[in-house]
């Protein structure tokens, strides 16, 4: 892989950005997904969920991540 420079921070974040991919980037891709999961499988709640404001979808959404987050912690502790 070549030695990039940059001037600016924006240009090292520009660079970061596939904006024309192809078939290789999307196995790389789909690699790494599979190997996320692996690590840190995921599961989603079940069911439909109705909020009466953005603000209580937000505030569901937040504690849902908060909980993966202390289950995920409690996971590499036990190992």
């Amino acid at each position: 892989m070549p030695v990039e420079r940059f001037r600016t921070f924006e240009e090292a974040k520009e660079a970061l950005w596939m904006l024309q991919p192809d078939d290789t980037y999307f196995r790389q891709l789909s690699v790494l997904w599979r190997f996320a999961n692996r690590l840190s499988p995921v599961k989603f709640p079940r069911g439909v969920f109705k909020f009466k404001t953005i603000e209580e979808a937000n505030e569901h959404r937040l504690a849902w991540e908060l909980e993966q987050g202390k289950k995920f912690i409690a996971r590499i502790h036990k190992s």
